[in-house]
């Protein structure tokens, strides 16, 4: 029962925090766009949380010794331990005078000026170079552009806004310590959700709503407890990947992302959800360009690729490991295959890939169709599809279907299981809703591969074949619901009624008009 208590303590203190950052974030950017804020709001939030890190670091590594971080520092043989002790640990240094609640005095007693937090971030990055950690935390800051007119045009108008922000942060009780759930880590989630909501189409770029995330997760972990390695090789800002500890014990997270700024966004989501830099590979560039994974296998894999993106269908890739088994490339005005192929191709021997795509390539012909037909007859690794609602995602309203592949499916060799879901949904007033509901009918849907009503079917072998290997859902789930039956007798009494109805009406209207003139317009009297 206390348990209980403290838990909804919490949580009710992480709805508080959420709602106060996101107020805060709109009163701070001025005339800023959103996305490009969020730069400099999750910025300063990760540069807190590293200070944070860096001060209950040094207090448990110098306890025994009775002397402060501040003091330690000023003595040359601590300081040269504490040096190299934070940087195996940690991946990185920041120096005392350089730690949030010292900038905060700063800001306090109105010393402050943006040179100084230029100095701080650069020293602390600085520290990295040559370590381990240092491929990790490269570029982090890149995209908090602290001289950067959008900020102001001078340096004292930039160090008025920083100093706001700053404040703000430092007003804001994030409780960190002695919590049981992830408090700052779901802030900072929940403001990249925030974010992305304002951005448009931009949002596509970095974040997968919380429902499909949640049911891509649970699909890829279902029955797993320990997966040696996972990833994600269009990571947005890794909250999808991330999202895979939740139902498993993940120990190693890959990641590959296009956009500069979302790869540092990913970065710092993967440390500040607690994620030893030793523990996460997370690579900047084009996925089916240039490969990064090489030749990693992982057992969990997740995507939410760009939907139909243009990609160079080069023949060069003819002859790539990951494409050349199928005989075709995926069109270069679609690359929703490709990003297929590559999840496959990194499957390890008991791999499984859940990835969310178009309906077009369930049905569409030409290549697409030679690749459709090599995964399910050649490969056997398609193993369910599921047909999500319309307008769940940021940017397009387009229905999208789930792809669960498989690398090893003896137990259910002989069929795919086909889900269409596309009805089970919350209305919202921007989008839609996958609601905890709608997730577990899905999920139950399929752990038990039994047909359902109007919801799903275990569609066979000779099934697909017969159907031209044509996945499109309303081939194996009638949906369709018979109109109600028309009893014609008692429409023409309804009609001879109203008939009636209409002339007595008519009695009534028309020695008015002949009082005053008027032809009646509606008919003769008889």
């Amino acid at each position: 029962m206390e348990e209980q208590r403290i838990m909804d303590n919490i949580q009710q203190h992480q709805k508080e925090l959420c709602q106060k950052l996101w107020a805060m974030a709109n009163a701070l950017r001025g005339n800023m766009e959103a996305y490009e804020f969020k730069n400099y709001i999750l910025g300063m939030i990760f540069y807190y949380y590293l200070s944070d890190r860096t001060e209950k670091y040094m207090e448990n590594l110098l306890k025994d010794d009775n002397i402060s971080y501040e003091n330690a520092w000023e003595n040359e043989e601590y300081k040269e331990a504490i040096i190299e002790e934070s940087l195996r640990d940690l991946g990185f240094v920041i120096e005392p005078q350089h730690l949030f609640r010292n900038i905060v005095k700063m800001v306090e007693n109105r010393s402050f000026d943006i040179e100084f937090l230029q100095s701080a971030i650069n020293s602390l990055m600085e520290s990295t170079i040559g370590n381990e950690s240092q491929q990790d935390f490269e570029g982090l800051f890149s995209d908090m552009q602290l001289d950067s007119s959008r900020l102001g045009h001078s340096v004292k108008e930039r160090s008025a806004v920083m100093s706001k922000i700053i404040a703000a942060l430092d007003e804001i009780n994030f409780g960190v310590e002695d919590t049981k759930i992830d408090v700052l880590g779901n802030a900072y989630e929940y403001l990249i959700g925030q974010f992305a909501a304002t951005a448009g189409k931009k949002a596509g770029e970095f974040y997968t709503p919380s429902g499909p995330a949640e049911l891509l997760c649970r699909l890829a972990c279902l029955g797993l407890t320990d997966v040696k390695s996972a990833a994600d090789p269009t990571c947005g800002s890794g909250s999808l990947l991330l999202r895979l500890k939740n139902y498993a014990n993940v120990r190693l997270y890959y990641g590959q992302e296009l956009t500069s700024t979302t790869y540092n966004l990913a970065r710092m989501n993967m440390i500040l959800r607690g994620i030893p830099y030793r523990n996460f590979e997370i690579y900047n560039g084009d996925t089916l360009e240039n490969d990064n994974f090489g030749e990693e296998h992982f057992r969990v894999q997740v995507a939410n690729p760009p939907y139909s993106a243009k990609w160079s269908a080069d023949s060069k890739f003819l002859e790539d490991n990951r494409f050349n088994q199928y005989g075709k490339l995926a069109p270069k005005s679609k690359a929703d295959f490709a990003f297929v192929q590559h999840m496959v191709y990194h499957m390890d021997e008991d791999g499984r890939a859940v990835v969310l795509l178009p309906h077009g390539v369930l049905f569409r012909g030409g290549a697409e169709e030679v690749i459709r037909k090599y995964l399910i007859e050649n490969l056997n690794v398609l193993d369910a599809i599921i047909g999500l609602p319309a307008n769940l995602f940021f940017g397009t309203g387009i229905p999208v279907c789930v792809l669960v592949l498989k690398k090893d499916r003896s137990s259910n060799a002989d069929n795919i299981l086909f889900i269409d879901a596309s009805k089970d949904y919350e209305s919202g007033k921007n989008q839609n809703i996958l609601r905890e509901c709608d997730i577990d009918k899905i999920v139950d849907a399929y752990e038990k591969r039994v047909d359902v009503d109007k919801f799903a079917h275990v569609a066979t072998m000779d099934e697909i074949k017969e159907n031209g290997f044509n996945l499109n859902i309303p081939r194996y789930v009638d949906t369709f619901e018979p109109e109600p039956e028309i009893d014609l007798d008692e429409v023409a009494a309804n009609i001879r009624r109203l008939n009636r109805e209409i002339k007595e009406i008519d009695k009534e209207l028309k020695p008015y008009f002949d009082e005053l003139g008027l032809s009646f317009p509606f008919g003769e009297e008889e």
